[in-house]
This record gives C-alpha cells, sequence and structure tokens, in this order.
C-alpha cells in the first residue's frame, strides 16, 4: 500500500514534537498535507515528498553522493515510488539505488527523521515539472564497514565517504543530527 498524507502528515507532526523550533519553516507543507493530495506523487504539485538517507560509517564519516541533475554534493535520496510503504523504506531503497550500498550492512538508527527539509527546486522542462517544492524527510541510518558499490549512473555522478566536519560544511546541520542520532546519544 502507498504512503497516505495522513501517514506523512502524523511524520511531521510527530517530528515538530520533538523538534518545535522547526514548526515556522515546516507550516507550509504541513497545510498542504491537510488537503490531502497525493504527496507521495512526484507528479503532485506544488510539493511532493522525497525521501533522504544519510549514512553514518563508524561514527566518523558520512555517505554523500554528487546529483547529476543538480550539480551539487548532497545526501542519497530522491522521490517516493508507488511501492513504497514506509518513508523509512524508501531512504533506504534510495540509498542502496544511488550507492549500491548493500542494505544488509546498514541499519536504521532511529524510527524517527533525523531531518525534515522543505524547499524549492526549479522547474525540470525535460520531466514536464515546473517550479515545484520538495518536502525531504530524511532518516539516520549506520553502517560499520559498508562500501559503495555501483552507483546509479542515471541520477548519480559519484559517491563517496566525506569526514563529518567536510560534511557538515557541504550539506549543513542535518549532519550533526543523523551523528547524535547514530551515536545513541539522543
Amino acid at each position: 500500500m502507498a504512503i497516505t498524507d495522513s501517514e506523512i502528515a502524523g511524520v511531521l507532526t510527530a517530528y515538530l514534537e520533538r523538534y518545535p523550533q522547526e514548526a515556522g519553516q515546516l507550516g507550509e507543507p504541513l497545510r498542504l498535507l491537510a488537503e490531502g493530495r497525493g504527496f507521495a506523487s512526484r507528479r503532485t504539485f506544488p510539493m511532493h515528498v522525497t525521501a533522504g538517507a544519510l549514512l553514518v560509517r563508524d561514527h566518523t564519516e558520512v555517505l554523500l553522493i554528487e546529483h547529476l541533475a543538480y550539480g551539487i554534493t548532497l545526501q542519497p535520496g530522491g522521490h517516493l515510488e508507488p511501492t513504497d510503504t514506509t518513508l523509512i523504506g524508501a531512504a533506504m531503497r534510495e540509498l542502496s539505488e544511488e550507492t549500491g550500498i548493500d542494505p544488509e550492512q546498514v541499519v536504521p538508527v532511529s524510527a524517527h527523521p533525523a531531518y525534515l527539509e522543505f524547499g524549492q527546486v526549479p522547474a525540470r522542462p525535460a520531466k514536464d515539472e515546473p517550479d515545484h517544492y520538495h518536502l525531504d524527510i530524511g532518516y539516520a541510518f549506520a553502517t560499520g564497514d559498508a562500501e559503495v558499490g555501483r552507483i546509479q549512473e542515471s541520477e548519480v555522478t559519484g559517491a563517496a565517504w566525506y569526514p563529518l566536519d567536510v560534511a557538515e560544511r557541504l550539506v549543513g546541520s542535518r549532519i550533526a543530527r543523523a551523528v547524535i542520532t547514530s551515536t545513541g546519544i539522543r
């Protein structure tokens, strides 16, 4: 069964209970989700949901990708598929698809997202997509020694492990939250 707007809204509400300081930046997606328009579909505009994965290796490194379409370094992730039944499962699927990481070597560190980010995405005429917004729901995962496998060349130009401080400079503060979560402090 596909992920519903009410499930997404529930995750967002629970997240805001944990991080109430982020309510201002997440008010619009919460309002849109209340309309119930099928935000798990990438064809829903002005917003749809994506799932991200922050994989921490041995408490010292984070796996990041080079995104083909946007030309930037960020965490693995992407659009939900109709076959996805959970948001954390979608994040794990995207992690494995984009980086070739063996999912058997990865453990989710929390059932709760490490971050939620609402951001504008530029139009992509080749995919018939106008300017729109992504509500990216990201989960933290941990591994002891997983290695990058075959990358998804249609979406990613590279994947590599980055020291935590470098990853945080590239991607932002969500790295610190994933590291805290993966060490069991939170």
